[in-house]
C-alpha cells in the first residue's frame, strides 16, 4: 500500500508520497490551494 503525507496549511500544502518500505515516490513538494495544483496533484496520486 502506498502513502500520501499532506501537510495542510493555509494557502498551500506540503505533499510526500511513498511506497512500502520506505521507497520515496515523491519527496515533499509544495502544492497551492488552486484548482489546477490540486488537479494535477490528484493525478499523480491516481498514477501511483
Amino acid at each position: 500500500m502506498n502513502a500520501v503525507g499532506i501537510d495542510v496549511s493555509k494557502g498551500k500544502s506540503m505533499v510526500a508520497i511513498m511506497r512500502p518500505f520506505g521507497e520515496i515516490v515523491a519527496a515533499p513538494f509544495e502544492v497551492k490551494h488552486s484548482a489546477s495544483d490540486i488537479t494535477s496533484l490528484v493525478k499523480l496520486i491516481h498514477s501511483v
